[in-house]
């Protein structure tokens, strides 16, 4: 069995609360969550246990006023950038919804802190267009076939505007759609991590 620990460290100057399992020499993966979830999210569904066995140090954080991180002044992109550089980069972000769009502007702003890009059904795809194609890490783009809440469009102008970047739809998935179907959630998240361009 896959030990999680829970942590919290201080991240411009904000507790920020976080879990992880997984040895800390193997490659960092990054999960963010949604507006109605948190970091014990990835702990129910069996993400952070499946990257841990697969041979990746996974940690779920729990963002300034979300789950045991408490609301903070500072920008989510500068409490990311300073948790990240307190880990360790480069990382691999990973972003459904509002992490999405935190993961998103936050790799336009800082591609050297980010080893690969995995979005899920994210949020703010419309307002960062025209700095989308500035994004060159490998970036995998997953969404649910009936998500009401980012539509498919978001999908289709992210993937033809970051170059090599891969498009899986799971067909008849809602908006959280790995936690619909985490089974192809997990098998394309490993299979993309496990990829050459990785």
């Amino acid at each position: 069995m896959i030990e999680i620990t829970s942590h919290t460290i201080s991240a411009n100057s904000s507790a920020i609360h976080y879990l992880r399992a997984g040895k800390p020499d193997d490659p960092t993966v990054i999960l963010l969550h949604g507006m109605k979830f948190q970091a014990s999210t990835w702990k129910e569904l069996g993400t952070l246990e499946h990257l841990a066995g697969a041979g990746f140090q996974s940690i779920a954080v729990d963002m300034p006023g979300f789950g045991g991180s408490p609301a903070c002044s500072a920008k989510q992109d500068s409490v990311l950038e300073a948790f990240l550089r307190e880990i360790g980069p480069p990382a691999i972000l990973i972003g459904p919804s509002m992490g999405g769009r935190i993961a998103l502007e936050f790799t336009i702003r800082h591609q050297n802190l980010v080893r690969a890009l995995v979005l899920v059904g994210a949020v703010g795809v419309e307002e960062n267009r025209s700095r989308l194609s500035s994004i060159n890490v490998p970036t995998l783009i997953v969404w649910g076939g009936d998500d009401r809440i980012s539509p498919l469009t978001n999908c289709q102008l992210l993937h033809s505007a970051i170059h090599g970047s891969k498009k899986i739809i799971i067909e008849g998935a809602p908006h959280p759609c790995y936690l619909d179907n985490p089974d192809t959630w997990h098998r394309e998240l490993v299979n993309f991590l496990n990829s050459p361009a990785q």
